[in-house]
């Protein structure tokens, strides 16, 4: 009995230790990573009631963003999936590289190099994020303490300083009182935020936390009720869905996907501008502006019309002096941007950068993710990452989600784009528990 006790009391003094050990400096800084993105330097900063979100142009930020990216690189100098960085080469640096040449023609050149080079230090950081962790046991860990720690934030902040946490009358958008925002700027980022938590906390459930996992869910759903964004509650469903037919229906997984984002976008676009439709779509009950965005998608077709090759440069097109001076008689000048990614890239980059786009975030990852599902390499991570990316291509349909370096949506996303990448290569490693 007692060599039984002993050897069963090194066998947890061998599992403590082996535990300790996997939170090496890579999953320290991959906290730090998520912490960054999802929380930010100043997650109270739209307590000014304006709702709008954080700036990032701040020299802390980009401080912060710069030594992560290079603690982040440097711990992945010797570890041999670095080769991964970046992946697929050839593309992004041409997509960068169409970013940047169209720029030169801008109105504000430098503004926008220095924006092009912070979008390649998130795409970087996002990356590295999955090579950073020893194995997928690892990478779980940290994000059940990453999304504990948002999801008390935002909590926080609604019930303890609701004058920051929850939408007020005083602000610009009167109508969106008693939303719930937590540290977002806006409800509709925290109902997408809160998406990507409830599909992060399923995915917790199966990989070693299945208590965790559900209070995650399950407290990111009572908030995603709360924030009342429409859309994304709608979405939710709809992508469990969508992620179960990929999985089991292989010939459909291209009309599933790509096909659908395709035709939502043909029709909320298209369709919305024409006065028979919304007339229609009135009588059903639907909003036929879909909360005012058809007048900014008209007004961002009109910019499209006049530069449809090399587009504005690189994010500036919005709020910008330029603008102001376009004679129209529309209000959707003083829009932040088009809600609307596929608009928003047309008008960064023009058709070139849409298709490269395309390429990069549709068609690559629908190939990886089958290709992942195929190799059977870890199914529970990959359908993390195929779920993340179907919610992610369909909210780019009705809000500006690439390249929007300040939050956690673009990194997320990309997130999914790059693990589905390297799950198709099996390039992530699973660990008994």
């Amino acid at each position: 009995m007692k060599q039984a006790e002993a050897v069963s009391q090194a066998a947890v003094v061998s599992a403590v230790r082996a535990d300790l050990a996997t939170w090496s400096l890579g999953s320290v800084v991959l906290l730090l990573l998520f912490c960054y993105f999802w929380i930010g330097l100043t997650p109270f900063a739209h307590s000014d009631g304006k709702g709008g979100l954080p700036p990032t142009g701040n020299l802390f930020n980009q401080i912060a963003i710069v030594v992560l990216f290079t603690i982040a690189i440097a711990n992945l100098w010797r570890n041999p999936g670095r080769n991964a960085l970046f992946s697929p080469h050839a593309l992004l640096l041409l997509i960068l590289f169409w970013f940047c040449l169209v720029s030169l023609f801008s109105f504000d050149p430098a503004t926008a190099f220095r924006r092009i080079v912070y979008a390649f230090l998130v795409c970087g950081c996002a990356n590295a994020a999955l090579l950073l962790p020893r194995d997928s046991r690892d990478f779980a860990r940290v994000l059940a303490i990453g999304t504990i720690v948002v999801l008390l934030l935002n909590y926080f902040a609604v019930l303890a300083i609701p004058s920051v946490g929850v939408h007020g009358t005083n602000e610009v958008e009167a109508a969106l009182a008693g939303d719930w925002r937590g540290i977002f700027g806006h409800k509709n980022a925290a109902a997408a935020g809160m998406v990507y938590l409830v599909l992060l906390g399923l995915y917790l459930r199966k990989a070693s936390y299945p208590r965790l996992g559900s209070l995650v869910a399950v407290l990111a759903t009572v908030f995603l009720l709360f924030a009342g964004g429409k859309t994304a509650t709608a979405m939710l469903p709809t992508v469990l869905l969508i992620g179960w037919l990929f999985e089991h229906c292989k010939p459909l997984r291209g009309l599933l996907t790509v096909g659908l984002v395709i035709a939502m976008n043909v029709i909320l676009i298209g369709l919305s501008s024409s006065p028979s439709i919304s007339s229609l779509l009135a009588s059903l009950g639907i909003d036929a502006t879909f909360t005012g965005r058809s007048a900014i998608w008209a007004f961002a077709l009109a910019r499209v019309s006049e530069a449809p090759i090399i587009g504005y440069g690189f994010e500036l097109l919005w709020g910008s002096q330029f603008l102001h001076n376009v004679t129209t008689e529309s209000w959707a000048y003083l829009a932040a941007h088009s809600h609307n990614s596929f608009l928003e890239t047309l008008l960064n980059g023009g058709f070139p950068a849409l298709i490269l786009m395309i390429v990069w975030l549709l068609i690559l990852p629908l190939r990886d993710a089958g290709k992942a599902f195929a190799t059977h390499n870890d199914p529970a991570l990959s359908r993390l990452f195929l779920r993340i990316w179907i919610f992610s291509i369909f909210l780019a349909g009705l809000e500006n989600l690439f390249f929007v370096n300040n939050g956690p949506l673009w990194f997320t996303m990309l997130i999914a784009v790059f693990g589905l990448r390297l799950q198709a290569a099996a390039s992530l490693q699973s660990r008994q528990a």
